[in-house]
C-alpha cells in the first residue's frame, strides 16, 4: 500500500503532471489532499492503471479526498515558457485552486520552484510511493485525456482519441500528411529529423 504522508503536517498536498512528452495538447497537473487513505486502497500511480480502472478510481478521489485541484498549460505558453517551466506552472496552479492552502507539499520528480513559502520536497517516481502524488497523476492523466478527447472532435486525422498527442508513429505520418494544427507544441520537434517539414 502507498504511504498516505511524507510529514507531519495534517494538510500535505501531493501534486504530479501528465502530458509532458507529447507533440500537442496542454500539461496538466492536480494536486490533492488525503486525510484518510482507507477509502483509496487501489489507488496507484496512473501509469500503472487501464484507463477504465482511472475512470473509476478518478471518480473515488473525486468524492472522497479532502481536496482535489488540476490546471492545464496550454500549447502558445508551453512554446513561450518551455515544458519545465509549463509542468511547473501547472502544478503550481493547481496548489493555488486548492480550497485550503496546504502547508506542505510533495512534488512527483525532481524539479519544482519554491510556491509561497510552503515548504516542499522532490521525489523521484513519488506516484509510485505516495497517495496523494498517486491520487494527482490520476486526476491530472484522466483530466487531460477528457480535453484530448475533445479536440479530436475538431482534428480526427490525428486520432487524439487513440494516443493522447503522444508522439506514436501513426500520429507524426499524419503531422507528415496534414502539417501541424493549432493544439501542436511547436517548439517541440513534431517529425524526425528526415521527416522534417517546412514550416
Amino acid at each position: 500500500m502507498l504511504e498516505l504522508k511524507k510529514s507531519d503536517f495534517s494538510f500535505e498536498a501531493g501534486t504530479d503532471e501528465a502530458g509532458r512528452g507529447c507533440l500537442a495538447g496542454p500539461v496538466t497537473a492536480a494536486a490533492v489532499i488525503i486525510k484518510d487513505h482507507t477509502l483509496l486502497q487501489n489507488v496507484n500511480d496512473s501509469k500503472q492503471l487501464s484507463s477504465k480502472n482511472r475512470t473509476i478510481l478518478k471518480k473515488i478521489i473525486e468524492t472522497e479526498t479532502t481536496f482535489y485541484a488540476f490546471s492545464h498549460i496550454f500549447e502558445k505558453e508551453i512554446d513561450e515558457i518551455n515544458i519545465l517551466n509549463a509542468s511547473i506552472k501547472a502544478m503550481q496552479e493547481s496548489i493555488a485552486k486548492l480550497e485550503i492552502e496546504p502547508e506542505f507539499i510533495i512534488v512527483d520528480g525532481n524539479r519544482f520552484k519554491p510556491y509561497k513559502e510552503i515548504p516542499y520536497e522532490c521525489i523521484i517516481k513519488g506516484d509510485a510511493k505516495y497517495l496523494s502524488i498517486a491520487a494527482a497523476s490520476i486526476i491530472a492523466k484522466t483530466k487531460r485525456d477528457e480535453y484530448m478527447d475533445l479536440i479530436h472532435e475538431e482534428f480526427p486525422m490525428y486520432n487524439w482519441k487513440q494516443n493522447k498527442g503522444y508522439p506514436t508513429k501513426e500520429h507524426r505520418k499524419a503531422i507528415l500528411e496534414y502539417g501541424p494544427c493549432k493544439y501542436h507544441r511547436m517548439s517541440f520537434r513534431l517529425l524526425p529529423e528526415q521527416l522534417k517539414l517546412d514550416l
